[in-house]
């Protein structure tokens, strides 16, 4: 019996972790909406005028020196509240948050 509900939360677990995971695919979507429009297609090639313009410069998201220094969290802090002259995303919400974050790391280099 015991291990009938160990095998229960396991699966159980396993399943709710699948659940809540972020889409890549979807955060691409959201990404090219979004954000495309300042750090370039693929988070690879940022906009130099508008960069020019904030004064600034804007990460190569997909750079591996970026993806190693900044977590998950950073990247959802950002999207959610901004980051230096970076405006927080206000159409970016929810679960899309995940999913761009998730999209993020899936284009590192």
């Amino acid at each position: 019996m015991n291990k009938l509900i160990i095998t229960f939360v396991a699966l159980m677990g396993t399943v709710a972790g699948v659940a809540l995971a972020a889409d890549a695919k979807a955060g691409g979507e959201v990404f090219n909406k979004s954000c495309k429009g300042c750090h370039g297609p693929e988070g690879a090639t940022p906009n130099e005028a508008v960069s020019k313009m904030l004064g600034a410069p804007i990460p190569v998201l997909a750079a591996a020196d970026f993806q190693a220094s900044k977590t998950d969290a950073d990247i959802k802090k950002a999207i959610t509240d901004g980051k230096g002259k970076m405006p927080k995303v206000a159409s970016v919400t929810g679960s899309s948050i995940d999913d761009v974050v998730a999209y993020v790391r899936s284009i590192k280099k």
